[in-house]
């Protein structure tokens, strides 16, 4: 199969022109000329397969040929809530990772032990497109930048809540295991597709206080497994176990 181009357009249907800075790839790099194809993804569920009309150092119209929409590589939510490292290229490299994977929200936590409390999202965000373009994926991951800990847990949310650490004081289970819990006690389905959010400790981990008060607010109290992992590590091994639970 021939590989296709893919831009990303907001509000791709109301529009009739690329974005300065995708317009300056296709015509500057990719070198594209009125009448070539290309395909166009709004970040919120559709392609579509599209047709440049104006090819101009500055501008590059196109017509659509052909909506189509996409159906979910997976089932429910899955949100990681990770509080960022000091070194921000091993944030980056994690969010390109899960973007990749498949993640629909990613939320910056600002923890007791946290060694960054400033991060540049419009970055981030840009980052989450170039992987999402990369690896076909239809929907564009919602990005929250620097939540407090206590506003996040504290913060009403849909289905389940896990946080990891490595307190071995504090009880925890595998959260692969809890993943494959059936969600309702009285279904016999070996796992039913909802939210899940996973909480991940700065590199220092979580203090055992914010552990505390995360279990009281509702979060199951977890590991990652045996070995000790780096915070981005962890990350994505949280997001792999979400998704590898919902096959």
């Amino acid at each position: 199969m021939k590989e296709v181009r893919f831009f990303y357009v907001p509000d791709a249907a109301n529009r009739t022109e690329l974005p300065a800075d995708e317009c300056q790839h296709a015509i500057r790099v990719l070198r594209l000329k009125e009448g070539d194809e290309l395909y166009l993804m709004d970040g919120v569920g559709n392609y579509y397969r599209a047709q440049v009309t104006v090819a101009a150092p500055h501008h590059c119209g196109y017509t659509i040929l052909e909506a189509l929409p996409q159906e979910r590589q997976w089932e429910g939510d899955v949100q990681l809530a990770i509080a960022p490292t000091k070194m921000m290229d091993r944030m980056e490299w994690m969010l390109e990772k899960v973007t990749e994977v498949g993640i629909d929200r990613l939320t910056l936590l600002d923890c007791q032990f946290s060694e960054r409390h400033v991060v540049k999202l419009p970055r981030l965000e840009k980052i989450a497109v170039s992987a999402v373009k990369q690896s076909h994926k239809a929907w564009i991951p919602q990005l929250e930048g620097m939540v407090p800990f206590k506003s996040f847990i504290s913060a009403p949310r849909e289905g389940r809540k896990y946080i990891a650490h490595c307190y071995e004081e504090i009880p925890r289970t595998y959260l692969f295991d809890e993943l494959q819990k059936p969600s309702d006690l009285s279904s016999s389905a070996l796992h039913t597709p909802c939210a899940a959010t996973v909480l991940i400790g700065p590199e220092g981990d979580f203090s055992i206080d914010e552990v505390r008060q995360a279990v009281e607010a509702g979060f199951v109290s977890v590991h990652l497994g045996k070995s000790r992992l780096r915070t981005e590590t962890a990350g994505l091994a949280a997001v792999m176990m979400m998704q590898l639970a919902k096959k």
